[in-house]
């Protein structure tokens, strides 16, 4: 059976055979009979070939440069799709991952379901100067993106999609941080005026009023002051976070001093710690101020929070991989699994009242998460409630060499 081509093409030899037959009629020349059949076959031939494609054909023959053009898009990390006459023409791979596959050949409208976007994405509207539209709600609810829309010379759109969310939860924190830092400040602060007040008054010459207000302020002041020297460790701490710090530091000898200094002045307390150092611990390149800081913190909450009269375990090794590992590991309460993940961030506390009464800031294990990150180490918390914490800490070892302190055999020192 014939094609569409063959026929065409058969047909076209029938009248070109006809034709030569009349010229021979004519003009009883075989030679211009057969030069008028070769002519008439090559012509029908020629325009079978070339004239008269099939729609399907020239439907599905890619416009030339597609793919190049695809592949490029496809090299653009952020989505990225072409809109002509409305429609969503090409997207490459990161906008169909987010938008879905369906997409291309969508109303761009319909890809990207928001009020804003709409006016820029109609194919009927005058594009100015856009300026950037946020968008909220592609991809997952919590998302946050940036549209931008701009326009070539054949009138396609060109919509550019930038993940905000990053930046979004950057401000957020830093809205979180100014409204929690004005009220950590803000309570002491209001206790203080409160009590001069009253001390200003007759409660004043009540000797023993007057004593237990003053003690009252004093504590207030002395909780401000703690704040105040955190937030600034923290803001310079993280001034410094991209200046790997290169001093070669025996911490073997740092987690004795600090020990001893806790020791001295924790009166009860003090006899609880216990510091193993393992023989084999290297140096590590650090900041003595910072890591001297990151131990009081971590050693300071578990004499807060460890129950009174149990031991707190200061451990000093070198794990499989040659890292230095150290660990401060209290018997207390524990600390639900919910509350761990949030234990870093700032003001964030599993206990507010407990902490205030303790004389905590919330800022003690962010500045620990701080001083570890600049060092290029790891932080680890693990709790279990009803038994105790351990915050580990484990730092990559210095270029010095194996710490000379740290002597032939491992070290338990109590007080």
């Amino acid at each position: 059976m014939l094609t569409g081509f063959g026929l065409r093409t058969f047909w076209a030899i029938i009248v070109a055979a006809g034709a030569a037959g009349a010229v021979f009629a004519i003009g009883q020349s075989v030679q211009e009979t057969l030069v008028a059949l070769v002519g008439g076959v090559a012509a029908a031939l020629v325009a079978a070939g070339t004239g008269d494609e099939s729609p399907a054909a020239t439907e599905e023959a890619p416009p030339p440069g597609t793919a190049i053009l695809d592949e490029t898009l496809d090299a653009i990390v952020g989505p990225v799709l072409l809109v002509r006459e409305g429609r969503v023409g090409l997207a490459n791979s990161a906008a169909r991952a987010l938008l879905g596959d369906h997409i291309v050949g969508e109303d761009a409208r319909v890809a990207i379901r928001h009020p804003a976007a709409a006016e820029a994405l109609s194919s009927g509207s005058v594009l100015r100067e856009t300026p950037p539209i946020a968008l909220v709600g592609l991809g997952t609810r919590d998302q946050h993106w940036e549209m931008r829309v701009g326009e070539v010379s054949d009138g396609q759109r060109i919509v550019h999609l930038i993940d905000q969310t990053g930046h979004h939860a950057a401000e957020r924190m830093r809205v979180d941080f100014v409204a929690n830092a004005s009220h950590e400040l803000r309570t002491p602060l209001a206790s203080i005026l409160g009590f001069i007040e009253t001390l200003s008054d007759e409660a004043g010459e009540d000797p023993a009023i007057r004593a237990r207000f003053l003690k009252v302020m004093d504590d207030e002041a002395k909780r401000m002051l703690r704040l105040i020297e955190d937030l600034i460790s923290l803001s310079r701490i993280e001034a410094e976070k991209y200046r790997v710090p290169d001093t070669p530091i025996d911490l073997a000898r740092l987690v004795e001093d600090v020990r001893s200094e806790l020791a001295d002045g924790a009166s009860n307390r003090g006899r609880d710690l216990v510091a193993t150092i393992a023989p084999d611990v290297d140096t590590v390149s650090g900041d003595r101020v910072q890591l001297s800081q990151m131990l009081h913190n971590l050693v300071g909450n578990a004499m807060k929070y460890g129950r009174a009269g149990t031991p707190i375990a200061i451990t000093l090794t070198r794990d499989d991989s040659g890292m230095v590992r150290l660990s401060v590991r209290d018997e207390g309460d524990g600390i639900a699994a919910m509350h761990i993940p949030r234990l870093t961030e700032r003001f964030y506390r599993a206990d507010a009242g407990r902490s205030r009464s303790v004389g905590g800031t919330g800022l003690g294990l962010a500045i620990v998460k701080h001083i570890v990150e600049r060092h290029r180490g790891r932080l680890d918390i693990s709790s279990q409630v009803g038994v105790g914490t351990t915050v580990s800490v484990t730092l990559p070892p210095g270029r010095s060499g194996a710490s000379d302190a740290a002597g032939n055999s491992t070290r338990v020192i109590k007080r």
